[in-house]
This record gives C-alpha cells, structure tokens and sequence, in this order.
C-alpha cells in the first residue's frame, strides 16, 4: 500500500523538495496550504492553517508521517498540531535549524514528547541565503555586506529535502538529530566570487560598516531583533572555518552537493543579461553576433531554462538569410536555435509538470535556444535522456522528431518494408535509418564517399553512392531528406513500387497516388518522450559529430553554405 506522507511548507525552499522528492519515491503525497493550489496532478492539495489546529483533521487523516516546517518566532500553538497528527502519522520530521535559536529547542522539546516517531534536521546555512544579494549583483556585479570573512558551510536545498525524505520513508531515523552541512566551509567573500564564475561576471565584495548593513535593513523591514541576529551571528562567524559534517552523504549515499553546483542552478538568479548569438537583420552569416541580451523570465505556462546545448540545422541559414521570411517570418532581434537541452531554473505561473533542476529537451518553434538561458512552453519539453550527455541530447528534437514523422506518419515503414532513405548521411537521416531498422525495416541508403561508413554504422542494409551509381526501385517507401531539384525528385518518387510512399522534408515529391509528397515537421512531446526512452535502452544512438562553442555559429553557417558539414553538430553557450 502506498505511503501517505503529509507536507507543511510545501512551496517553500525546502518543502517544495520534499514533494518532489517524495513524489519520485513513489509516495502518495498531501499537502497543506492556506489556498490549495498549483501542485503537480500527483500532489493532493489539502486546505488547512497550522495556528488553527481544528483545520488540520482533514489534512491529518490517514498520513503515516509528516514534515514539519513551522514558520513562526515561538513555539506558542505548537502542542496542539501535534497531538492531532499524533491522531493517525507515527512519524514527524521537523525543519529546524544549527542555531536552534529559543523556539526552535521550545518545538523540539514539545516533538520528542508527541508520542510520534521523531527526527530533527538542523541545516546550517541556506545556500538559498546567498540570493539576498541578488538585487545588488544583478545591478552593479558587487556585495555590500560587512563581515566577509563570516565562514559558513552552505547546504543544498536539495540535500536537506534528500535527508527529509529518507527520514519520513525510512527506518533508523528515530530521536535522530541531523546536522546538515554543506562539503566545504567558504566565507561569504568566496561564496562572492563563485556566484560570479557561475555568471561569467566577476563579483566583487566591498565591506561595509555593521551600522550601514543594520540601517539598509531596517528601511527594508527587517525585525530589529532579527537584523541583530543576524550580524551577531555574521560577526561570529569570522574565527575560522565552519564545520562540515558528512551527514548527507550518511544518510542518503550521495555526497552533498557544493555551493559551485548551486551557484551554476540559480545562476538566472544574479544575472539581468545573457550572451545570445542573435540577428538583427536578414543577411550573411556576419551579421550574426554573440552579445548581451535581456534575461528572459517565463510567463504563465512556460519555464527558464538553463541551456546545455542547441544543435545547428542546416535550414536556419534559410531563416537567417531571409529566405523563409514569407513561411517563417520573425521578430528581430532574434535569437537562433530550435532545439535546446538544458536544466529547468525556474517555473512560471500554473506550470506543474516540471520544477528546477529537471533535466529537458525540446523543440522551440519560435527559436531562443542559441543562448546561456531560453523560455519554452512547458508543454512541448520532455525529460532528457539519462544515458548520454545532457549536451549531446540537443541533437535529438529537431532531427528526431522529424525522422519519426516522415517514417511512422507518413510512411507508415514498418516490418518486412523495403525503404529508401536519401540524404541519409545528415542530422535527420542518421534518426532515421535507426529508426528504420527498429521498426523491422529494410533501409536501402544513399550517402556520399564521407558519410557512407557513418550511415552503415548505424544500421542501414546497403549505402549507395547516388553520384556513382544508380538507385535500386520497387521500394516500399521513399523518404528524401536532401535538397534537390524537381527533375531529381521526379526521378526519386518513380523508384517507390506501385501503392508505394515517397515523402520529402524539403521540395514535394510526386506521390504515386498523385498528391505532393511533403510535410512539415510538428512538435509532439510524447513523440519526443519516445525516442528518448530508446535512447536511455540503448536502441538508439544520438551521434554527434562535432560540438563547439556558441561563438563558432557564424563560421558554422558559412562551412554549411559550401556543404562542409554532415551530421549532428552542436553548440554549447
């Protein structure tokens, strides 16, 4: 029977962890809310406020345990949350902290006495606290704080949202108290300096006055009591490294996380620009740069994305230059790139599916992905392969679900079919005869001299050399993923047998049955989920070619126009 585990806090920094987390172990997850609403279709919302404990009854039934985040400055009301989860969960883990400051002891006292199983978390410093400074960095590249040299140990979100789910699902936890730690001590000076690698920026500390940083926060709002906390704790901080515990690795196996790797997730964060390989006119490949541009935020439906990596298609020199504008027209400045690996950095409004940190590939009809960031509708993405690269994954959308389209939709290639794949050594062709001979195919392939082992490597029963030789008829289906002429395609779609199939990506091929044989590739993400899933069995392989740095785009349209380049190829910001 599936585990029902109740979350408090669950859209907090923390608690928005743990339900995902949970959610991938496979528990049945509740939370509570004021307002609930926004959780992914796996969560069960349930209304209920922690300083009205008669609200909770609904909340409480049939939970087997709970993580507690009690978000107040005394323990006041506490016993009577606690006695009813104590009603039906035999488990409580509690968010409470290193400092465990006076009503932080006050709710661990009134926990152990609960007649609940119980395990404490006392995380040291937030690495989320590090986005206070988020404001200044993305204005001016600099920290205004005092006390640079305070030395903390930054633990990972994440990480404490790991040690909570094995606490809640997991035995051996009992009366554990779990000091959380990052795996390294850094001062806030060094923490700085490696938010600033992680934007490409340098950022600079400049020390400030205790005084200075108390007025600043006082006109923002802060408490006085809390503002004194703070500093004091800052000035306390300044006698030498921070403690590191192993604690995380301990309990979940899994070595924690560092700053650096958490700089580089919310990297979004401390940045109002990007670097983009744009175009501002129709024209040459000169007149593509890689300049600053605008962050981009997501709207309602869509999500920011880190990006990996995009992959060069051969038709956006088509769009760069113009050519398509009449078909494809677009507001300039634009940013090139169609296809987009990444990592998920933040959600917009009503987005559920997907939360920081997921791994994706997708296909962006409006283009972006030539750049360090993109926003993509949450609903054309689906989740990157595991087995490859998250670089090497932008090869797949574009050229993948094109291939499967002209195969399955259009050809309807399926076992014991003869088919006869033109152009089979570009980025869509290698897809395709893979996908060919999965389906139980007999893929018949044309390849020039420089491609002809690559197309054989993967799978293709014969490659033929058009240039020298000619092509065998009679087939099934005929697929061109060539630019040709209309005499060549003429020629071309006669090879397919009586009743058979010719399709093509590029001009129309006579059909045997009359109509024009050519389609437009759609986005379908539960096609792309598809290709992915043969990927990660190993059935498929993504071949990348050449990878290079975004700033090569230029000279990558040019090696395109003379017909230098075969295959996939990809760029990483």
């Amino acid at each position: 029977m599936q585990r029902r585990i109740l979350v408090t806090g669950a859209t907090g920094t923390v608690g928005r962890h743990v339900t995902r987390q949970l959610l991938e172990a496979g528990a049945g997850v509740r939370a509570l809310s004021r307002e609930p609403a926004g959780f992914p279709p796996a969560v069960e919302g349930v209304r209920g406020d922690l300083t009205v404990p008669d609200s909770l009854r609904a909340a409480v039934e049939g939970v087997e345990a709970v993580f507690l985040v009690w978000p107040f400055a005394s323990a006041e009301g506490l016993e009577p949350v606690l006695a009813m989860a104590a009603r039906h969960a035999r488990r409580v883990v509690y968010l409470s902290s290193a400092a465990v400051r006076d009503h932080e002891r006050e709710a661990e006292r009134l926990i152990a006495r609960s007649g609940m199983e119980w395990t404490v978390l006392r995380p040291h410093a937030f690495a989320a606290n590090a986005l206070r400074w988020a404001g200044q960095i993305r204005a001016e590249r600099v920290v205004r704080e005092p006390y640079g040299q305070a030395a903390m140990s930054p633990v990972h979100e994440r990480d404490i949202a790991a040690v909570a789910v094995r606490a809640l699902t997991g035995a051996g936890h009992d009366g554990a108290v779990h000091e959380l730690t990052g795996p390294r001590s850094l001062t806030q000076a060094e923490q700085a300096r490696v938010i600033g690698e992680a934007i490409g920026r340098p950022v600079r500390w400049e020390e400030t006055s205790p005084q200075e940083a108390r007025r600043r926060m006082l006109s923002l709002g802060w408490p006085p009591e809390a503002v004194d906390g703070v500093l004091r704790a800052q000035a306390e901080m300044t006698g030498g490294p921070a403690p590191v515990t192993a604690t995380v690795e301990r309990v979940t196996g899994s070595a924690a996380r560092t700053f650096r790797s958490w700089a580089a997730e919310h990297a979004h964060a401390f940045r109002a620009t990007m670097r983009a390989a744009r175009i501002h006119a129709y024209g040459g490949p000169e007149l593509i740069r890689h300049e600053e541009a605008p962050l981009p935020s997501p709207g309602p439906g869509e999500v920011l994305i880190r990006v990996a990596a995009t992959s060069f298609n051969p038709s956006e020199t088509a769009l760069r230059s113009g050519m398509l504008r009449a078909v494809l027209p677009v507001a300039l400045p634009y940013t090139l790139g169609w296809d987009v690996s990444g990592t998920v950095a933040a959600v917009g409004p009503g987005v559920t599916g997907w939360a920081p940190g997921d791994r994706v590939i997708g296909r962006l009809d409006r283009g972006g992905a030539a750049a360090e960031y993109v926003t993509a509708p949450a609903d054309v993405l689906a989740a990157a392969p595991s087995a490859i690269p998250l670089a090497d994954a932008a090869a797949i959308p574009v050229a993948g679900l094109t291939a499967w389209q002209a195969l399955f939709e259009h050809a309807q290639v399926g076992a014991g079919r003869r088919v006869l794949i033109n152009g089979a050594g570009g980025g869509v062709g290698g897809f395709a005869v893979q996908l060919a001979k999965h389906a139980g195919a007999t893929v018949i392939a044309t390849a020039g001299p420089r491609s002809a082992a690559a197309v054989r490597s993967l799978g293709a029963d014969q490659v033929v050399d058009h240039t020298a030789e000619p092509l065998p008829g009679g087939v099934d289906a005929v697929i061109n993923l060539a630019p040709i002429g209309p005499d060549a395609a003429a020629s071309l779609a006669a090879l397919a047998r009586p009743g058979g199939v010719a399709v093509s990506i590029t001009v129309p091929l006579p059909s045997p049955s009359g109509s024009s044989g050519h389609f437009v590739t759609r986005n379908d993400p539960a096609q792309l989920s598809r290709i992915v899933r043969l990927v990660d069995a190993g059935e498929l392989t993504v071949d990348v070619v050449e990878s290079h740095p975004l700033t090569e785009l230029a000279s990558l349209h040019r090696r395109s126009e003379t017909g230098r380049t075969r295959g996939k190829i990809i760029l990483t910001p």
